[in-house]
């Protein structure tokens, strides 16, 4: 999970509605169903999320999916945050369209529609792609599983595992996504040491933006390159840092 830094406030009509925000999950559900400039703020967070999935970090665009607004904090919980920017943010998966594909193909939903993430969410558990340092709560493996951190505390390693099982975060769907990615990464890594080319240049190519755009699964290429990424995002794109 890549940590987001909010940037702006989502436009005028949805400050607007903020200023007198919702009090109830009835009036949060009937109000942001009639919220009709949903376009626009979801094109703000995907802006500040260099197009990728809140949670996952799949770029949903290139799988041929969508994105969706997703309420860190359920709307049913707080209605009171319903509109605030500082809360929202965009998953993968589009609602009216694949939701009915996944479940007709018989994939598992993940992210923000995760049967998990629509129930009673204990915040104090869960991760939030909010926190400057959710990054370090995660590991991921070549076999494309997403896994709590080595060396968290057991409280940490608890809100981890926690937020990897709310959020499915190990479907089958991600973890060959994953996967994939992860062994393009390694053939690429191979080929240029053996080769003497650099792996400096090979890291940018997927931990830089481009067209503020990042590629798939940034923190599993950030883990995958180790201190070459970490000097390479130093460098050139400290914000990502």
């Amino acid at each position: 999970m890549r940590a987001i830094t909010k940037q702006g406030n989502g436009g005028h009509h949805l400050r607007q509605s903020h200023a007198n925000p919702p009090q109830t999950h009835g009036q949060a559900t009937s109000r942001w169903g009639s919220f009709s400039h949903k376009a626009y703020v979801q094109q703000c967070l995907l802006d500040e999320q260099y197009q990728l999935c809140c949670y996952s970090e799949l770029r949903a665009d290139e799988e041929g999916l969508g994105y969706h607004i997703e309420h860190v904090e359920n709307k049913s919980q707080n209605p009171l945050r319903t509109f605030d920017y500082t809360n929202l943010a965009a998953s993968a998966l589009n609602s009216a369209n694949d939701l009915p594909a996944f479940k007709a193909q018989d994939h598992e939903v993940f992210g923000g529609h995760s049967a998990g993430k629509k129930l009673a969410v204990n915040m104090a558990r869960f991760v939030s792609c909010h926190q400057p340092d959710c990054p370090r709560f995660f590991a991921y493996l070549s076999d494309g599983r997403v896994t709590p951190a080595q060396g968290l505390s057991a409280q940490d390693a608890d809100k981890a595992d926690y937020t990897i099982k709310l959020l499915n975060l190990n479907s089958p769907y991600l973890i060959i996504r994953r996967q994939q990615w992860w062994d393009e990464l390694d053939e690429l890594f191979q080929e240029h040491q053996a080769k003497g080319w650099s792996l400096t240049d090979l890291a940018s190519i997927d931990l830089l933006p481009c067209n503020q755009r990042l590629s798939r699964f940034f923190s599993l290429t950030r883990q995958f390159f180790g201190q070459i990424a970490e000097e390479t995002l130093q460098q050139h794109a400290p914000e990502l840092v």
